[in-house]
């Protein structure tokens, strides 16, 4: 039996939040364009903070096409990839076989993990997915069940003070000539409707969950967890020669677009 699992297999569930539809597109962005925030931004950091040790045993939570699942064992550690995307596990098995990496795979929402032994996994890792999960509450506790003792949970998420869907906005100061970030809502839960590929089919679309800081710092106190790390990144983008690009950039350097938390399990 492969280290971590359990010999039970997880009921499969359909989920409106998943990102099989348009599973091509979003390969595509993370495996050929270059300048993304998961290559340039996110990818390092994590790196950098994870701290991954030799043989560690990892879970990529809501792996998508497993474009950070390689970059884990590229590192040292061995690797379970988990989404519930029937379509990015697909891609993310056919890209593992070609570049030849033993990569787990496994179809399942992040609330279901019943096939993974407890007290098995060393860190979990959750990137730009948990504001796509309604059921946090059973992703931690979860979590908190197949940690070992001390395990660490690193989550990277939009960041909930700047980045509310439809309730925050780049706006222009005319009097000023300086641009700012408009919050009109922020304390207040929300589950918004939004398109999955910006600009393009319209009808493709998923479902977003806003909540502020505190939700998630007292969701993972009751589960077991013990925030002992943020860390705030801002964008590494610079905006085209015009009128207003050294104000954009300005405002760039101020106002964060991700948010990072370790969570370390104390019970």
């Amino acid at each position: 039996m492969r280290p971590g699992f359990n010999s039970q297999q997880t009921d499969m569930k359909n989920d409106k939040t998943s990102w099989g539809k348009v599973a091509g597109w979003y390969s595509d962005l993370l495996e050929k364009e270059e300048g993304t925030y998961q290559k340039e931004l996110i990818l390092p950091n994590l790196i950098r903070l994870m701290e991954i040790k030799r043989g560690e045993l990892v879970l990529d939570l809501a792996c998508g096409q497993g474009f950070f699942s390689r970059e884990f064992l590229k590192a040292g550690a061995k690797v379970i990839g988990v989404d519930v995307s029937k379509e990015l596990i697909g891609m993310a098995e056919k890209i593992s076989k070609e570049q030849k990496l033993k990569i787990d795979y496994k179809i399942s929402p992040a609330d279901n993990l019943s096939f993974i032994k407890e007290k098995s996994i060393d860190k979990i890792v959750i990137v730009l997915a948990i504001q796509n999960i309604e059921n946090v509450a059973g992703v931690f506790k979860e979590c908190q069940r197949v940690l070992k003792s001390s395990g660490k949970l690193f989550l990277v998420l939009n960041h909930p003070a700047f980045r509310i869907p439809k309730q925050s906005s780049w706006e222009w100061d005319q009097k000023t000539n300086d641009q700012y970030r408009r919050i009109d809502q922020y304390l207040s839960e929300s589950k918004i409707e939004i398109q999955m590929h910006p600009g393009d089919r319209p009808r493709e679309k998923t479902i977003s969950f806003h909540r502020p800081l505190q939700y998630y710092f007292k969701l993972l106190g009751k589960n077991g967890f013990a925030v002992d790390r943020l860390e705030e990144w801002n964008s590494n983008k610079k905006s085209q020669p015009g009128p207003r690009a050294k104000a954009e950039d300005k405002i760039r350097k101020e106002i964060p677009l991700f948010m990072f938390l370790e969570a370390i399990k104390i019970k």
